[in-house]
């Protein structure tokens, strides 16, 4: 999905309006599939050398503004989804058949339904693959932000590798994912249950491909790992 900037009045949409879009919908819950999700599954931590580990990666970082972003499309980091680590089964398959729970398979590859505890809500959601756009694969570091971040200057085969890196993909709920859009951590915030976890895997990406942070980004990095 090519995530385009949400804007309220010619401004960046605040950080956590999906929260208000999460709570309305939470109320009709039977409806849609919607449950919470059980605090083991929807805050889990990372151990405690990752998190050191991040926490040292962070210190690293560069700190940089983001350039205008002109001239980014979707298209600049591949076609999707690939087999990029050849296993047989395109990206999106894998994330999915790792981060769901319940899962049912058509053949070896392709995941028609399972269920989700969201990472960014802490809602569980049903997914169908008769409604995919229920459950999406979000990358971490958002494509359209790493590109005004650098990637632009990158090699097309670094950019395709980075947009199918697992460690930079999460299947998650279209609600919160839509209104992340390609915002950073210093937008948008997962729920407090997951900022930890979701801190150390931001930084993970941002080392691995020395892209920088913004200022405020680096200061919501900071507070995610003081949760750890």
């Amino acid at each position: 999905m090519t995530r385009r900037r949400l804007t309220v009045g010619g401004g960046r949409a605040a950080a956590g309006i999906w929260l208000i879009a999460a709570l309305s919908l939470s109320g009709c819950a039977g409806d849609i599939g919607l449950t919470e999700a059980s605090p083991s599954t929807s805050g889990s931590k990372p151990a405690g050398r990752n998190v050191s580990q991040a926490q040292k990666d962070l210190d690293k970082l560069r700190v940089a503004a983001e350039s205008d972003g002109g001239g980014y499309e979707r298209d600049r980091f591949g076609v999707r989804w690939k087999d990029t680590d050849h296993n047989g089964c395109d990206q999106r398959n894998d994330v999915l058949a790792r981060d769901l729970r319940e899962v049912d398979r058509r053949g070896e590859c392709v995941v028609v339904s399972g269920t989700l505890n969201d990472p960014y809500s802490g809602k569980r959601i049903a997914f169908s693959k008769s409604d995919a756009a229920e459950v999406q694969i979000d990358h971490v570091y958002p494509l359209a932000l790493a590109w005004r971040m650098g990637a632009s200057r990158w090699t097309e085969d670094r950019r395709e590798r980075f947009a199918n890196d697992h460690g930079n993909l999460l299947a998650v709920w279209g609600v919160p994912n839509r209104q992340k859009s390609d915002s950073g951590p210093g937008e948008w915030k997962p729920h407090k249950g997951y900022q930890c976890a979701y801190g150390v895997k931001y930084v993970a990406v941002a080392a691995e491909y020395d892209l920088p942070v913004t200022r405020s980004d680096r200061q919501a990095l900071e507070g995610f790992l003081a949760r750890c």
